[in-house]
């Protein structure tokens, strides 16, 4: 006697389960109804070849999948289709077109069944609130997710107007992306305008002074005393009457008091390490790249004392603090700091007090002093917006195209057409061919 044919599953979602109205010609399905998974997450790929261009296929939770592999034995899976990759644990979600090999144990390799565009199954599954499957209390929620499917040329038009609207975002993205990397290097072709004199050509014309002017002196020539190291107590962890500013205070360049710590030690009055308006800060030992950094403190006076991994310059009333701060930011001043860095290996970088006396200074008169400071900081004022407005962009790019992706897969680019054939029969067609509801 036949044994009897096991009765099929749906793979659709009833109405009272659909988290969101759809065009009447799209349909709801369960997600796992969706695709085919092609990997098994036990085995590992122990060779590893990079791509061409150097970049990874997939990263997921540190590891990769690697393109490239035609015929090694531990491939878990060769296509010549497109596939989606979707991380358990990340919920990394990459589209690839070429041969890979699985190298990171939860990750899955999926293939969407025929009625769904593998790019716009890409696009779809991004659409969907997942929560970290790497959660164990996730797992059960899993068969409860499900995704639309419009229909198969309403597939092709999503697809397309999504990466027309993409590429314009990414265009605008590269463009935010070039003023936030190119504001160092604006920054520093203009302090070497600054101190070699081209930006205040025209101000000497217009006063008579030439570059003759301008004296060639060491730092310790405009100093009231030698530079001092400061200080560093033992922090406490509750709040007192004397704050010690840590080294993250000037390491941007700019002074920030929400970098201190308190102590509780007395500070007399009169001592040395109270700093006010107009001190600069240079950091004696760091790392090789910021050995040598310099703020000019900008907060109360007998506010903050200055750790012992910083030195406090005190200029002379005849020179600007702010010219000479903006000196040691150039960049042959900083290279002449690292260059003369001391320290083993292990250790930290460090330069002495004689080094820092010794800096060279391009010096010219108080009055051109006084118009380079004004012309800088006018400068680097409006570069400072143009680069927070490009922040601004980069961060509200990615929000962006979430919100893309929700509006396309609710129907909402205008790119449907009411009167083509749903989906659903589509779906029910294929799977009814395959006999498989209620085996999986």
């Amino acid at each position: 006697m036949a044994k009897k044919k096991e009765t099929l599953a749906s793979p659709f979602v009833p109405a009272e389960e659909q988290p969101y109205p759809i065009p009447e010609n799209w349909c709801w399905i369960h997600l796992l109804d969706s695709f085919e998974n092609h990997t098994d997450s036990k085995k590992k790929v122990q060779s590893k070849t990079y791509l061409e261009n150097g970049e990874l296929a997939v990263v997921d939770q540190g590891q990769e999948l690697i393109g490239g592999y035609t015929d090694d034995e531990n491939m878990t899976y060769s296509g010549k289709l497109p596939v989606i990759v979707f991380g358990d644990h990340t919920r990394c979600i990459k589209y690839i077109d070429f041969p890979f090999a699985q190298g990171a144990d939860g990750v899955k390799v999926l293939l969407p069944k025929s009625f769904y565009d593998v790019r716009a199954f890409y696009f779809a599954l991004q659409s969907i609130d997942i929560p970290n499957m790497g959660y164990r209390r996730h797992y059960p929620l899993f068969p409860q997710f499900c995704i639309p499917v419009p229909p198969l040329h309403e597939q092709h038009r999503i697809v397309t107007r999504i990466e027309s609207l993409f590429a314009k975002l990414d265009e605008a993205k590269e463009k935010a992306q070039a003023v936030v990397e190119g504001f160092e290097l604006r920054k520093s072709a203009i302090l070497h305008k600054a101190f070699t004199g081209e930006l205040t050509e025209r101000w000497r014309k217009e006063h008579g002074v030439g570059l003759d002017s301008w004296a060639k002196v060491e730092l310790i020539d405009i100093l009231t005393e030698k530079p001092r190291n400061g200080y560093s107590p033992k922090p406490v962890n509750y709040i007192t009457a004397y704050k010690s500013m840590t080294l993250s205070a000037t390491t941007s360049g700019v002074f920030k008091d929400e970098y201190f710590k308190y102590i509780d030690e007395t500070i007399p009055e009169d001592s040395y390490l109270w700093l006010k308006p107009g001190d600069i800060l240079i950091q004696r030992a760091n790392s090789l790249d910021k050995v040598g950094i310099s703020a000019i403190y900008t907060g109360r006076e007998h506010e903050f004392i200055y750790p012992d991994l910083m030195m406090k310059l005190q200029v002379v009333k005849t020179v600007s603090p702010q010219f000479v701060a903006y000196s040691l930011k150039k960049d042959d001043t900083l290279a002449y700091f690292r260059a003369n860095a001391t320290g083993t290996a292990g250790n930290m970088p460090k330069i002495n007090q004689k080094i820092v006396s010794s800096t060279p200074i391009n010096l010219p008169t108080f009055d051109e002093q006084i118009e380079i400071v004004r012309i800088l900081e006018s400068l680097f004022a409006k570069m400072q917006q143009a680069k927070e407005a490009a922040e601004a962009v980069l961060a509200q790019i990615d929000t962006m195209k979430k919100a893309i992706l929700a509006r396309a897969f609710r129907g909402e680019l205008g790119t449907n057409d009411p009167n083509e054939e749903s989906s659903a029969k589509l779906v029910f067609d294929i799977e009814s061919r395959r006999d498989t509801w209620g085996k999986s």
